[in-house]
């Protein structure tokens, strides 16, 4: 199983240059991508509830006054558990967030979710397991194993992001599905690099 490093991610620049002139466009503009993985996983899913449909300003708004209910320290599942929804919902949570983020936390104090066994699990296997949280679907999970777990071959088809980098990218007349997009990744020999390949196409937005 392929994580991020910085041998990987060098070598995935090289691979995705070689098969996809137009990413490869992208690389020698923005450099070497910089995704490497942490195993703060709780805090992590904790924190994607906390941002969802946010900016990052106001979600890192929230997540700060969040944290001082809990005397500046991040909470464990058990510290959230004793806090109501109430008292959630007081620093800007919806009720459906803190209803989510108790659900998660049920979920971990229970032993229904165990984040220690995720680096043995494959990418579906996790999707499958926070997936049966509340407030957690494919596209939040999908974010968790790039960004947190480090995880090189997560193709985020369902990514407005995504969507917007291929259509100008590959000049697409009209947003494209899911299945445009994986016809694009297969087409361009992604595998095994689609997230880093992803990573580009974000990065395109990024550039004038």
């Amino acid at each position: 199983m392929l994580l991020a490093n910085d041998e990987t991610v060098t070598n995935a620049a090289k691979h995705l240059a070689k098969h996809d002139p137009v990413l490869g466009a992208v690389i020698e503009r923005v450099g070497i991508c910089p995704l490497r993985p942490h195993k703060n996983y709780y805090q992590e899913l904790v924190q994607s509830i906390i941002g969802q449909q946010l900016s990052l300003k106001s979600a890192a708004a929230i997540e700060a006054r969040f944290v001082a209910l809990f005397s500046g320290e991040f909470p464990s599942p058990e510290a959230i558990l004793a806090m109501d929804e109430d008292s959630l919902r007081s620093v800007g949570f919806s009720r459906a967030k803190a209803a989510y983020v108790h659900d998660l936390a049920r979920h971990v104090k229970d032993g229904k979710i165990l984040l220690d066994t995720f680096d043995r699990l494959s990418n579906a296997e996790v999707i499958n397991e926070l997936t049966a949280v509340k407030g957690i679907g494919e596209w939040t999970v999908h974010m968790f194993l790039i960004f947190c777990m480090g995880r090189m071959d997560v193709l985020p088809v369902g990514d407005l992001g995504i969507k917007n980098g291929v259509r100008e990218l590959y000049n697409f007349e009209t947003l494209p599905t899911a299945k445009d997009i994986a016809a694009i990744a297969q087409k361009n020999n992604w595998h095994p690099y689609e997230s880093i390949a992803s990573w580009y196409v974000w990065q395109s937005l990024t550039l004038s």
